[in-house]
């Protein structure tokens, strides 16, 4: 199935919506979730500022909306979302090589800002601690997708392994 990943930050007490600083129009969290209309799809959380952990987890719960995680977020802040038991991916990356608090994080976000530096087995050691992984897709930062989604045809059959796209009927179709 499909879900969304999104940036939420804060602004005057409200979540929104939003990649860069708010510049004022945003949609909340709170439009989001109406806008969801109590689907619980997938919603993946990039966290863009610190100390938003019990609001999010609140506002959440107050749409009934449990089909979400967080990532991304400050490291000393993470915490905060690992003490609120609020489901919480660490990053691994090039430029990231140690998750931080791996052994309480549900997952992890796998990440390769400059190329494609992990293979399967990094993949394999990561489900194999029972933890969720979500690979993000090359063509996020500009460049073919196709040798990384070959690659990861062995898993298309493991249900925690997720992919963050921007063109996902395509690969609905390439992992069919």
């Amino acid at each position: 199935g499909f879900g969304t990943e999104t940036d939420v930050r804060d602004v005057a007490g409200q979540l929104v919506i939003s990649h860069d600083m708010p510049v004022g129009g945003e949609l909340t969290l709170d439009g989001l979730l109406d806008i969801m209309a109590g689907r619980n799809l997938p919603l993946a959380i990039n966290v863009k500022a610190d100390g938003m952990a019990l609001a999010l987890k609140k506002t959440f719960a107050r749409y009934g909306h449990s089909n979400w995680f967080v990532f991304d977020m400050a490291v000393p802040d993470m915490r905060s979302y690992l003490d609120e038991e609020v489901i919480t991916y660490s990053r691994l990356s090039d430029v990231e090589p140690s998750p931080a608090w791996i052994e309480r994080a549900a997952g992890v976000w796998l990440d390769g800002f400059d190329g494609e530096w992990f293979s399967n087995q990094v993949i394999g050691d990561l489900l194999s601690q029972g933890k969720q992984v979500c690979v993000v897709s090359p063509e996020l930062h500009g460049r073919d997708c196709m040798a990384l989604w070959q690659q990861l045809l062995e898993f298309r059959s493991e249900n925690r392994l997720t992919l963050c796209t921007d063109a996902p009927a395509d690969a609905a179709i390439f992992f069919k």
